[in-house]
């Protein structure tokens, strides 16, 4: 029962399918946007819970600001109207329906509204109000939030016009210490990432014409898709002084003397269930990581006779209530009893679609047994990924069973992404050569034939124009640098800067 089409025969539409077929979102009739569905959006919220908790133990606290910015804030900072200018969509009139319902003439705005693409300007007016003496410093704040942005290219969790996201913002008395906190939100996203999504990333500064607009410095984590592209999955920018200065955020320092103030801003947004999806799904459908699945544990009733109903749904019940009390990853398991009139192996391959970590078959033969029939998912179509176990087995091992599951994920996409960097290209014509090739899904880990090459960069701003006419782009400056010299992949010139290439979504 695969899907009409798999990885390997057309991957934009096997993404496309796996959606649809998990039931997790859909287009709205708002051109560009999607309207997410219960479990689309259950894992969103499953994504919040655990990353919230995560940006909490940091010191940070959860704040709401207005989704309408001034226009005025954004020509404040040069930099950053430009970055968004393309992006904005814009409210310059009001409109009032009167008691026949018929609409008034519209009025202009005394001054027009930008629907948020980002908040930094008018969180940024709101510190300039708090921020008096040092003592004010720091504030570390976070929000959970929608923004627009007026994408040409839409494509469910990806890219839409409107989208949901975590921003946190933070004002600092020092560059050193707004410099510490940049860094240590994006270990925050690298760890969440790894461990929860179980999707394993690269992190490392981006070059300068890929940086945040207005920001001294961007930070990212980059994962590899099972097509060998690259998705972005967070990004943490260190903003200097440039929104103090735009906003007039100023302090008292300990010396009694006036400065101003150090900014930073850091966020995911919604972007991370394609990233999932494209790390995790299969042939089959979509594969959740047991961390952010909504339901962990689904329990499918197999009626074949109506007078055998009413004992499978006892036999379940109790197996459900034997289940309260078990935690996995600091939490109680989440499980559900699926009670829709519907044959038992439709339910049962509908929760397979949506990736449900353990899929629970019970019969009558289960109950006369004491046993159920138990589905892995990841280990689907694999001897290991089915199994009759006793209910007691089955309870007392469930929870190791999901840390399993959740390690297994990671280090099934660890291996892609290792397998999957070329290093030994070293001149611009095998570079040229390699990516010429077209992407391809990466089967078990293997190499692909397009994927990502850590290799030489020059820093000349003008290989720009050749990535874009290569359609690639540098994905980050890693961390970790080797310390060596060679040839720039684009130029040939002498470089010693090792960057990531991808191709990238």
């Amino acid at each position: 029962m695969a899907m009409r089409t798999t990885r390997k025969q057309n991957y934009p539409e096997w993404y496309q399918n796996v959606v649809a077929e998990a039931d997790m979102a859909e287009n709205s009739v708002s051109p560009g946007c999607m309207v997410m569905k219960a479990w689309g959006y259950g894992i969103w919220e499953r994504i919040q819970r655990v990353l919230d908790e995560q940006i909490k133990e940091t010191g940070h606290e959860n704040y709401y600001f207005p989704m309408f910015i001034p226009l005025s804030f954004f020509q404040k900072e040069a930099d950053h109207v430009e970055g968004f200018a393309k992006e904005m969509a814009v409210v310059t009139h009001s409109r009032l329906i009167n008691e026949n319902g018929k609409l008034q003439p519209s009025s202009p705005l005394e001054e027009p509204l930008i629907v948020r693409p980002t908040s930094e300007t008018i969180i940024a007016d709101s510190f300039a109000k708090w921020v008096k003496s040092y003592r004010d410093l720091p504030i570390l704040l976070n929000q959970w939030a929608n923004v627009v942005r007026w994408e040409m290219r839409p494509r469910l969790f990806l890219r839409t016009r409107e989208f949901l996201w975590q921003e946190g913002h933070t004002v600092h008395a020092s560059m050193d210490e707004a410099e510490k906190e940049t860094l240590k939100m994006l270990n925050v996203y690298r760890d969440f990432s790894e461990n929860a999504l179980a999707m394993p990333v690269l992190t490392g500064r981006k070059p300068e014409h890929e940086k945040f607009p207005g920001a001294i410095d961007t930070y990212c984590i980059e994962a590899m898709m099972q097509d060998g592209k690259a998705l972005q999955a967070g990004t943490s920018h260190f903003l200097g002084q440039n929104f103090a200065k735009s906003a007039d955020i100023k302090f008292v320092n300990k010396n009694n003397e006036q400065e101003y103030a150090y900014t930073t801003s850091w966020g995911v947004s919604t972007r991370l269930i394609g990233g999932a999806i494209m790390s995790h799904a299969d042939d089959d459908g979509m594969v959740v990581p047991p961390r952010v699945a909504p339901y962990q544990i689904i329990l499918v009733p197999l009626i074949k006779k109506p007078e055998d109903a009413a004992r499978i749904m006892e036999y379940i019940a109790n197996i459900k209530n034997q289940l309260k009390d078990k935690t996995a990853f600091g939490e109680k398991i989440r499980v559900k009893i699926d009670t829709r009139d519907k044959s038992g192996v439709d339910m049962s391959w509908e929760w397979i679609r949506k990736g449900a970590p353990i899929v629970c078959e019970i019969g009558a033969r289960d109950v006369d047994s004491g046993g159920l029939m138990v589905k892995e998912r990841i280990f689907l179509g694999k001897p290991e990924g089915k199994k009759i176990m006793s209910v007691d087995e089955f309870v007392c091992g469930v929870a190791e069973r999901l840390q399993i599951l959740q390690n297994t994920m990671l280090e099934k996409a660890r291996e892609r992404l290792q397998n999957n960097i070329r290093s030994d290209i070293t001149t611009p014509e095998e570079f040229a050569a390699y990516f010429a090739n077209s992407n391809e899904w990466i089967e078990d880990g293997k190499q692909g034939k397009v994927a990502f090459v850590r290799g030489k960069w020059c820093g000349d701003p003008a290989t720009e124009e050749i990535l874009k006419s290569m359609k690639i782009t540098i994905r980050c400056i890693p961390f970790e640098q080797s310390g060596t010299t060679g040839k720039c992949l684009l130029t040939g010139k002498d470089a010693s800067m090792d960057v990531i290439y991808a191709r990238s979504y």
